[in-house]
């Protein structure tokens, strides 16, 4: 389609020729799903993806550390996680590119903006994505005393109980790449067995540009990947689509953490 070829040539031109091994799909074609989902607006992104799902629980997972990187290497698969706060329209517009693409994400949210937007967390389960908990307040969880961490992780836990019936499916400590021990210990005391990380980090809260953000996601990215984006900056809604093609492009496929690492 036009605007298909219009992506894939603004890749190129973004990428600068950034390659990657291919791999064999383990599930039909994104392209299918994209063009038969062209141009339509979240209602039908929604429709495509099913029913309105309920909060899921989060599980052990067999084998899997506590803390968790990436995902198995050998499997065409990667997991596009997005700290959960800023602007709820450039919330709501990667949400709908994403589900264009057919590509499901992992939202991590912070509470205290699911206070002031409680709508996001049915809209987030509509499309077919991951929900979890990304604190209450986003302060730097690992500088925190024993309680007020715990209130933070717990903070957080029952706003996405109270709206969605589940404490959400993963935690990732805020203001940190890892988790510390103690912070380990309290996420799994508050029902969470793994604290979700990643191995690619966008860096796209720096505000650096779409070109920074897609070349430095682009070259890192390989089969297992967690990437670490953020909603609320206008950079990422822009480099999603170049992201996505550049995904499709190496024939990865897009999923939440749960399909990722299940």
């Amino acid at each position: 389609m036009p605007r298909r070829g219009a992506l894939r040539a603004a890749a190129g031109l973004v990428l600068g020729g950034t390659s990657a091994a291919g791999c064999a799909r383990d599930a039909p074609s994104r392209s299918t799903a994209g063009k038969a989902q062209e141009g339509e607006g979240d209602r039908r992104g929604r429709e495509a993806f099913g029913a309105v799902r309920q909060g899921v629980a989060p599980r052990r997972l067999a084998g899997q550390p506590v803390q968790i990187e990436h995902g198995p290497r050998a499997s065409p698969r990667v997991a596009l996680t997005f700290h959960g706060r800023g602007d709820p329209a450039l919330a709501r517009a990667v949400l709908a590119q994403a589900e264009r693409a057919g590509a499901r994400l992992t939202v991590l949210a912070v509470g205290d903006w699911l206070d002031r937007n409680p709508g996001m967390a049915r809209r987030i389960l509509d499309g077919g994505h991951d929900l979890g908990n990304h604190t209450q307040g986003h302060l730097d969880i690992n500088a925190m005393d024993e309680t007020r961490a715990y209130e933070e992780i717990t903070g957080c836990a029952r706003r996405l109980r109270r709206l969605t019936g589940s404490i959400g499916t993963w935690f990732r400590p805020s203001r940190a790449r890892h988790a510390t021990p103690l912070v380990q210990e309290l996420a799994q005391r508050a029902g969470y067995p793994h604290v979700l990380s990643y191995d690619v980090d966008s860096l796209d809260f720096t505000s650096p540009g779409v070109a920074a953000v897609t070349r430095k996601v682009a070259g890192e990215l390989r089969n297992g990947s967690v990437v670490s984006l953020h909603f609320g900056y206008r950079d990422t809604v822009a480099a999603l689509p170049l992201l996505l093609t550049e995904i499709d492009r190496r024939r990865l496929r897009a999923v939440t953490a749960t399909e990722l690492l299940t």
